[in-house]
């Protein structure tokens, strides 16, 4: 039996050659595809305001005149000469170079004034305590003004509301000075926190004006000490 197919011809000897055309193809396709570039139309007019340009209506412009501002001319004040027709009375300068004539003084005939210092007493060793308003007539005026320097505090006495808040309480050693004018002075404090120690300072700034202690027939400045006590109930 005779074969059909020729033997010298072999059709997959060029099959690997027609596939890398067919592959070059296929790629250029894809890549032609992928590039491929469209482009709008152009138009005429403006999308976004969706009207034609000759539909647009131009707005007048206004025109406004811009006035100078008045300068307002100041005048220079009128000076007035008048007649310099008054005795000036010339002040003498006098020299305080030495000469001749210079008086020498002695040395005893110079007074030199001395400032007084001003004396500082302790409470318990003043001879006459300061007099507390109201206590002009007691008998025993330290006892008196000790009474009457309690009952000041209790009447201007007031918790501090952060102090409260806190849970802060304690003592709060406080000294004072009674001027040689009644008046008071310096006011020293030591506590526990320093808002008690501002609560004792505004009780004894409230304290009145005194009648001064004296030493020797002297009105001096004497300081006196007194504990304030903060206690929550």
């Amino acid at each position: 039996m005779k074969p059909k197919k020729n033997p010298k011809k072999d059709l997959n000897k060029k099959s690997s050659l027609f596939f890398v055309f067919g592959l070059l193809l296929v790629l250029g396709l894809a890549f032609i595809a992928l590039e491929w570039k469209s482009y709008e139309p152009k138009s005429i007019y403006e999308v976004s305001m969706n009207v034609a340009p000759s539909e647009i209506e131009e707005e007048p412009i206004e025109k406004f005149k811009v006035e100078q501002p008045k300068i307002k001319q100041v005048l220079p004040p009128e000076i007035k000469v008048e007649d310099n027709d008054v005795e000036i009375e010339e002040t003498e300068i006098l020299s305080t170079e030495a000469d001749t004539e210079t008086e020498i003084l002695e040395v005893d005939d110079i007074e030199v004034d001395e400032p007084e210092e001003e004396v500082h007493v302790n409470w318990i060793t003043i001879e006459e305590v300061p007099i507390f308003p109201g206590c002009e007539n007691a008998k025993d005026k330290r006892a008196c003004f000790n009474e009457m320097m309690q009952k000041h505090i209790q009447k201007n006495f007031r918790y501090p509301e952060l102090a409260q808040e806190m849970g802060i309480q304690g003592r709060v050693s406080t000294q004072f000075e009674i001027k040689s004018d009644g008046s008071i002075g310096t006011i020293q404090k030591r506590g526990p926190h320093k808002v008690l120690e501002e609560e004792a300072i505004r009780i004894l700034s409230k304290l009145p004006k005194m009648t001064p202690g004296q030493q020797r027939g002297t009105p001096v400045k004497v300081s006196f000490s007194i504990p304030i006590n903060f206690v929550l109930q």
